[in-house]
């Protein structure tokens, strides 16, 4: 198996996820990291400004 297929997943960010951090970024974060330091800085920067509160999901979502 290659990085990251453990079990059948595989560490890219599925569709869902994308959607998600696209409609409601600290959900979408939330889904893949629960309730961590990656979550509460994505609520706090959506809470600022929706823009970057997407951006940083995504970025989250994919790194």
């Amino acid at each position: 198996m290659g990085k990251g297929e453990a079990n059948g997943r595989t560490d890219a960010p599925t569709f869902c996820e994308i959607f998600l951090a696209i409609i409601l970024p600290p959900i979408g974060v939330f889904l893949k990291y629960g309730c961590s330091v990656e979550f509460w800085l994505c609520l706090l920067l959506t809470i600022i400004g929706y823009i970057p509160g997407i951006i940083y999901a995504i970025y989250v979502l994919v790194r």
